[in-house]
């Protein structure tokens, strides 16, 4: 084992600090004034080889794999004090205390908060097995979110966790782990000083983490993370808020990618359809047809791997990069045939080869595979429908001959869309296979978590040198930490039940808060019988409020959960998808914003009201960008909802306006129907005026701009083409709205980017109860007031207030320029004028 029990030597060396243990070498270094690295160096190489950061302060091998996406800065400026004792690291915000003999690191902020502390004799450990320990203090009013994909309760505490990631199909959603991902973050809160820190474990091998669950009385409480190799790599990112510790981890992993608006729409999906013994191109057709005479928008198609059927000597088996022709008689027609409808089909592509692949020997000779661990042969793991072999895509020469192959089988067919599918590499149980790993060589436990993103890194490539102009659009199921930067991502085979539908939003919100904004989960569930009528409506109507929104299903019972098939449920579900339309320029404008700043899309509790305790263990309610809270029906056969509002806040029934102060919970009666959500003060919803049913042939031409005009905020209005890349050229709009309220609300919109909008129309609707205003003006022209609703509705322009909502209703047509809107609710004395 080794244990560091004392430090031996302290010094300034280059851009960081060395301190030598009795064991080993560990540096700390200031990326930034708020980001610290603590690096534990148990192999002594201090090998700078990282597929997962975007940002350094040094050179890195994989600088030229990354190219323009990674940024070099330079560290942060820090001070050395050396004492008998201690020695004290200074920066600008954090303060490193190295505590001599017993050895320990402490981390401070500005208000001389303790941050992190390393617990005496078990900081850094290297065990009898070589597997790597870092152990930290930690207290009862610790909550820890985040670790990418997780099931279970929201707050972590006392939870054991590891990061392994499996083929998890039909998962228990409380108690299963590991499920897809392997994103070695969390995000620590504490109750007392509400200050939040992230931890981010710079390693790609397998890992788990003790957040409090062992308890020794030797030791503080404490908790633990433990990996099966590598060195202990720690970027410690200091808050206070939960929302800059998520902006800092995503500055060192990257944003979300800026995926094409069709993305936000109804994926359609079902293991059925490809594996139709034939035409199975004219039974998806049909499906895309039957939406349009229900009434149902709908976008996208999510083609599962059947296409790739074909007959071996071992039976009909799934060959990647084939298509059976019986089932799709003519894919590139079938192709145009969807893109005719609006429809971007998804095509499944998998990283492993069957053993009965026709094409196996033919790939062999180019060498693409994982090789196995003793013989210069392809290592050999257990695949879909029998033995297998694995592309490497740590090896420059996989990449190439893989996106050669993508292009001609699958994007050449007529699609700029890839699902990549089954990545979690976890049948290769025989983890010292061989790696490329640049020429360096590697093992496949060192390496597996970062060949989901490899694989989508490549994708991307083929699809923007194949399409010169369209927005990559790539899914995966699996990612380490970075795949936010490339695909939508979701969490695998759900199963088809109750609790899958409450425990599923934990988990979504848990990838918002690792950096993963687009993410979802199988809507009405995937694997099982098919779902109730109930079940299905509620699921439903908390998918919409996703980042991706898929209903897709391999029912075991012989059935395909489509929207209508409940046929006296369909109104509930048609209502609730056409919302989801409606609400596309909110979602947009938050897809831009996770884009720019890696912010969630959907955001917990306790991180949109960091100041309230009470929310702290919050998993099933969340709020939508920052204006609308989300309290779906989650519980079988519910009449009411019982729903925390936080303190020192006021909020508004979506629907009927009911007023609610903060800091209390309410109970509201909820039918079939009942979607309950609910207006933040301050709010600045913009929604679509006209009714979409598809976001690839129609656009926004009105906007429904609903606003709470109790507090002052701002929000910024996206727009672009959706489709493609042009916005990374200053082919966008981006619409800032500033609310200044007070006895004159004024809305300030201000204009940026070259995009020329096709909003026509904009209908202003401004919740506030007190009274109506006086006057209204526009670009300083006063709007005509109407009294009489009818006339109102008739009219081109002007405003009227409605009792019943206790709404201000403006009209106008939209302004092509930056200009103010003035909503005046001064005081006029009509007795003694």
């Amino acid at each position: 084992m080794k244990l560091c029990m004392n430090a031996k030597e302290i010094g300034k060396c280059e851009n960081y600090v060395s301190i030598m243990t009795n064991s080993i070498e560990i540096r700390v270094l200031f990326l930034t004034d708020k980001i610290l690295r603590i690096r534990a160096g148990f192999d002594g190489e201090f090998a700078e080889e990282s597929y997962s950061l975007l940002t350094t302060a040094w050179g890195d091998r994989m600088d030229a794999f990354l190219g323009d996406r990674r940024k070099r800065i330079e560290a942060a400026a820090a001070t050395l004090t050396d004492s008998e004792t201690t020695a004290v690291i200074q920066g600008k915000l954090l303060k490193v205390v190295v505590e001599k003999d017993p050895f320990r690191i402490c981390v401070y902020d500005k208000d001389n908060t303790l941050l992190h502390a390393d617990i005496v004799d078990l900081g850094y450990q290297e065990d009898s097995n070589h597997r790597r320990i870092h152990t930290s203090e930690i207290s009862v009013d610790d909550c820890f979110y985040g670790f990418g994909e997780k099931t279970g309760e929201w707050n972590k505490a006392q939870k054991f966790m590891s990061m392994s990631p499996k083929d998890a199909m039909g998962y228990n959603p409380k108690e299963t782990d590991s499920l897809y991902k392997h994103i070695p973050f969390y995000i620590k809160l504490n109750r007392q000083s509400q200050k939040a820190v992230g931890y981010f474990y710079h390693n790609t091998y397998e890992c788990d983490f003790d957040m409090g669950r062992e308890k020794s009385n030797y030791w503080k409480p404490h908790s633990r993370y433990r990996t099966d190799g590598g060195d202990i790599d720690l970027f410690l990112i200091a808050g206070p808020s939960i929302r800059e510790v998520v902006m800092g981890y995503t500055d060192l992993t990257g944003k979300s990618a800026m995926l094409p608006i069709y993305a936000l729409g109804y994926l359609g999906s079902s293991m059925y359809y490809p594996e139709l013994e034939a035409d199975c191109d004219d039974a998806i057709l049909e499906f895309i047809d039957t939406t349009k005479e229900e009434d149902m928008p709908v976008d996208g198609f999510q083609l599962s791997s059947g296409y790739t059927s074909q007959e071996t000597p071992q039976g009909i088996k799934r060959c990647v990069f084939t298509w059976n022709r019986k089932r799709f008689k003519n894919p590139k027609n079938f192709f145009e045939q969807m893109r005719k409808r609006g429809i971007t089909v998804s095509p499944n592509v998998k990283p492993g080869i069957l053993l009965a692949h026709p094409n196996l020997e033919e790939m062999k000779k180019q060498k693409i595979f994982v090789l196995d661990s003793e013989k210069e042969e392809p290592g050999i793991g257990t695949w879909w429908g029998g033995k297998g072999v694995f592309a490497d895509f740590t090896k420059p020469t996989t990449r190439k001959v893989w996106k050669d192959l993508l292009k001609e089988n699958v994007l050449l067919m007529g699609t700029s869309s890839v699902w990549n599918d089954n990545c979690e590499y976890d049948s290769m149980i025989d983890k010292d296979c061989r790696c490329d790993f640049e020429g360096t060589g590697g093992t496949i436990g060192q390496l597996k978590s970062v060949m989901s993103n490899i694989m989508c890194h490549v994708t991307e490539e083929a699809i923007e040198e194949t399409f010169e102009n369209e927005r990559p659009y790539i899914v995966c199921r699996s990612g380490h930490s970075g795949i936010q930067r490339y695909a939508q991502t979701w969490a695998g085979d759900n199963l088809t039940c109750w609790e899958a539908l409450k425990y599923n939003i934990a988990t979504i919100l848990g990838m918002g808060l690792s950096g993963v904004a687009n993410h979802g989960c199988d809507v009405c569930g995937f694997y099982g019988n098919s779902p109730e009528a109930e079940l299905m409506v509620r699921w439903i109507q908390n998918g919409i409020f996703q980042p991706r929104f898929s209903v897709h299903s391999v029912n075991t019972d012989n059935t395909v959960t489509e929207p209508w098939m409940y046929g006296d449920c369909t109104q509930y579900i048609r209502e609730a998808v056409k919302f989801r339309y409606r609400l596309i320029p909110y979602l947009y404008s938050l897809m831009e914003r996770a884009h720019e700043t890696g912010l969630p899309m959907i955001e917990p509790m306790c991180s949109a009201f960091q100041q309230d305790t009470k929310c702290y263990e919050e998993g099933v309610d969340f709020m939508l960008g920052d204006s609308l809270l989300v309290a779906n029906v989650v519980e079988k056969g519910a009449k009411t909802r019982m729903v925390y509002l936080p303190e020192n806040e006021v909020f508004y029934d979506f629907y009927n306006r009911t007023r609610y102060e903060g800091g209390q919970t309410i109970e509201i009666p909820v039918e079939l129907s009942s979607v309950p959500l609910f207006v933040k003060e301050g709010a600045i919803v913009p929604m679509a005026q006209n009714q979409l049913h598809n976001l690839t042939t129609e656009k926004v031409t009105g906007i429904h701009l609903l606003i709470a005009a109790g507090r002052d905020n701002r929000f910024t209005l996206y727009e672009d083409d959706g489709i493609t890349n042009e916005y990374k050229t200053g082919n966008f709009l981006k619409t800032c709205i500033t609310m200044t309220t007070g006895e004159k609300t004024v809305l300030n919109f201000q204009k940026e980017g070259d995009y020329q909008s096709v909003v026509n129309n904009m209908y202003l609707d401004v919740i506030h109860p007190k009274k109506a205003p006086y006057r209204v003006f526009l670009d300083g022209k006063e709007l005509t007031h109407f009294l009489y609703r009818k006339k109102f509705e008739s009219a081109m322009s002007g405003w009227y207030y409605s009792q019943t909502l206790k709404s201000v209703q403006i009209k106008y047509e939209n302004l092509r320029k930056d200009y103010e809107l003035i909503i005046s609710f001064e005081q006029f004395d009509m007795i003694g004028m």
